[in-house]
């Protein structure tokens, strides 16, 4: 391996950041060389100076969190967990005898197969604590982050055993700023003070279009002084001192989180490219990158070279602090399992992705009543057992506790703040989009969260729901007001399209209840899903709830749709499937059609894709092939119900946005109505 001489380890290392980064992009034709070339030393002073992090060890729970929110310098990140040498890890967090990104893997960037994708993806390689890319989702959900590790330490720290003082770094770009998002989880992290928290803007005053007064001259540390922020300057982000002092400054603040502004020149280095949007997107090109090199005093013609000291630099720095911080971690844990067994056994098996034995069997059972409850209303009984029972599920509203009924109210539970970071109930304000992203951060941490407003609003909280399906995170989105069925307040809250829409989303679970004992099973089946989020659609309005007795048991729901209730007939002459308000309606119509001698299957469908999962038999037994006469009835559009009523199926539902009024007029209005019921089905036969 080539010795380079002359050039101080600290500006090796630094510059072999620069150059794999370069060489990557170039090799693939593809990627943002630019950034990762002026951020190179601001990730150096980071992981050398500051970061308590074990590589051997990289899901070591009291690690500090770094977060390249900037996803599409993603070179950066995979230039510095190589040459800090992160270990790879299987599916149960077990390391490996590899390294978590190897050469070979940046020399594949941006090719099939390989970790190194174009923006970080979560679960691809250790080190990669979150699928970046969508500008402002980093920022935002290392709020969540920093938020769990304040939680930990409130619950679980005791009297000498200081277990979670981790911090979480990020790194950052102008279009996380201008993002909205990045300004509504800003504003959440100052008004809680969140002093473990550090962005670390790379001010560099180019965006794709051109240079940023283009769209954007606010002082941004004015902005972030006014949220609440310690704010601090660096004017060349090849100050390695000036970045050491930066970051020393944020560790000694303790009472709100820290915006380091850090000027720096894209594309460093570039004979013919600094300060150019050009070395924002696109690969520098041989002769630039020969350029570049030479001004390096690197062999122009060695390409992807480690040059020898460089992966001893980082093990003598990170490697061997973050091995020293967590082998005393350990044994202080180690001591504190003995004095508390009971916290160190919650944590062992919230770590391990699981839930407390026997945590559902108080999730209530509801009496038949004909009056019934509004879905939202068995929710929160639902959520406040299971909550009593798995000490680490947490969560709020955007401000619409009282409404979603989201509010745990039993005793200890407490509400999350700069006074009592121990809560487990969580004030979002009207900030939905950052509510989604921190439930991604809470959920990376180890908590169970969820988070609950109106389901119209999803619109605002879209980008970070996809990241959690993305990221295989089990975070639960608790949505009420689920349709027309809302009422007076109209169109503009009544989601119509909204079903379909989360449906759209791959690795989402959609769950819409029929009456409260689905409620409770929905709970049940949702939180023993560990690998992916789900949505709960909950109504405003009283459904009834059925008598079980009569009805087949709502365990069903563990199928995503089962037989709600049956003709006696071997095979029905029509199926009538209804989710949510509707099921309802379906039961009345199932009666009328039996008092006219038709022999109707009600089929409830609470979760689509829970039912597509079960096996062929299993669908069919609940939607025969040869029963073609079938009718789908849900007050949302008809996209995506033709996979299960077919060509010759009929739509009772909405095809239009809603209007003001009390709901039984709009049911009446859309011919949502049980007489539209069965006279689809009778026109059917």
């Amino acid at each position: 391996m080539p010795t380079i001489s002359g050039i101080r380890i600290d500006s090796l290392a630094i510059n072999t950041i620069r150059t794999l980064s370069m060489d990557a992009v170039q090799k693939a034709n593809s990627g943002h060389p630019g950034t990762p070339m002026a951020l190179a030393p601001v990730t150096y002073a980071v992981w050398q100076h500051a970061l308590r992090y074990d590589p051997s060890h990289p899901m070591w729970p009291a690690r500090d969190r770094f977060v390249l929110s900037c996803g599409h310098a993603s070179m950066l990140l995979y230039s510095i967990l190589h040459l800090a040498g992160v270990q790879a890890v299987d599916n149960s967090g077990h390391e490996l005898d590899r390294p978590s990104i190897s050469l070979d893997d940046i020399k594949n960037f941006r090719q099939l197969h390989s970790p190194c994708a174009g923006h970080p993806e979560h679960g691809e390689a250790a080190g990669i604590e979150m699928t970046t890319g969508p500008l402002g989702q980093g920022v935002a959900t290392s709020v969540g982050m920093a938020m769990a590790a304040k939680w930990f330490a409130a619950r679980y720290d005791r009297p000498g055993f200081e277990l979670f003082d981790y911090d979480v770094y990020v790194l950052c770009s102008d279009g996380d700023l201008m993002e909205g998002v990045g300004c509504e989880a800003a504003s959440v992290a100052g008004h809680l003070k969140l002093s473990n928290l550090c962005w670390i803007y790379d001010d560099n005053r180019i965006t794709i279009e051109g240079r940023t007064d283009l769209a954007f001259s606010e002082d941004v540390a004015k902005r972030f002084e006014g949220l609440g922020w310690n704010t601090i300057r660096v004017d060349d982000a090849n100050d390695l001192g000036a970045l050491q002092a930066a970051l020393q400054s944020f560790r000694q603040c303790t009472d709100r989180p820290t915006l380091i502004v850090v000027r720096s020149i894209i594309g460093y280095g570039a004979p013919n490219k600094a300060d150019s949007h050009d070395a924002h997107g696109a690969p520098l090109g041989e002769e630039e990158i020969r350029l570049t090199k030479r001004a390096y005093g690197w062999p122009e013609d060695e390409h992807f070279l480690v040059p020898d000291g460089v992966r001893e630099h980082f093990a003598e720095g990170v490697g061997q602090r973050g091995r020293q911080l967590r082998a005393a971690w350990c044994e202080r844990f180690s001591q504190y399992e003995q004095a508390h067994p009971e916290l160190a056994a919650q944590l062992k098996t919230l770590w391990a992705r699981k839930l407390p034995d026997g945590w559902d069997t108080s999730l209530p059972e509801f009496p038949a009543d004909g009056k019934g409850l509004a879905s939202r209303v068995s929710s929160g009984q639902a959520l406040n057992a299971a909550a009593r029972s798995i000490p680490w599920l947490i969560g709020g509203s955007a401000d619409l506790a009282p409404s979603n009924n989201t509010m745990l109210k039993f005793d200890d539970a407490g509400h999350f703040g700069a006074g009592n970071y121990g809560g487990r109930n969580l004030h979002f304000g009207v900030r939905e989009h950052s509510m989604a992203s921190i439930c991604n951060g809470l959920a990376l941490s180890g908590l169970r969260p969820y988070g609950g407003t109106f389901f119209v609003f999803t619109d605002y909280m879209r980008p970070a729901m996809r990241l959690s399906a993305l990221m295989h995170q089990p975070v639960l989105y608790v949505l009420t007001h689920d349709s027309i069925g809302l009422g007076e307040d109209g169109p503009t809250h009544q989601p119509v399209e909204h079903l379909a829409a989360c449906r759209s989303i791959p690795n989402l679970l959609v769950f819409r209840p029929g009456d409260a004992n689905e409620v409770s099973e929905c709970y049940r089946a949702i939180l023993a899903i560990n690998d992916r989020p789900s949505a709960l659609v909950l109504t405003r309005q009283n459904l009834p709830t059925l008598d079980r007795a009569k009805f087949s048991p709502a365990s069903g729901v563990a199928g995503g749709g089962y037989v709600l209730i049956d003709t006696e007939h071997a095979t029905p002459q029509v199926i009538l499937i209804g989710t949510g308000s509707e099921l309802e309606l379906c039961v009345a119509a199932w009666r009328r059609l039996a008092d006219e001698h038709i022999a109707a299957r009600v089929v409830s469908m609470p979760c689509c894709e829970l039912f597509d999962e079960q096996d062929q038999v299993y669908r069919d037994r609940v939607l025969p092939p040869d029963v073609t006469a079938r009718v789908a009835v849900e007050a949302g559009i008809r996209q995506g119900w033709d996979r299960y009523i077919g060509t010759r199926g009929l739509f009772v539902g909405m095809d239009s946005f809603g209007a003001s009024a009390p709901y039984q007029q709009l049911y009446k209005q859309f011919g949502i109505t049980v007489d539209a019921v069965v006279k689809a089905a009778k026109s059917l036969l």
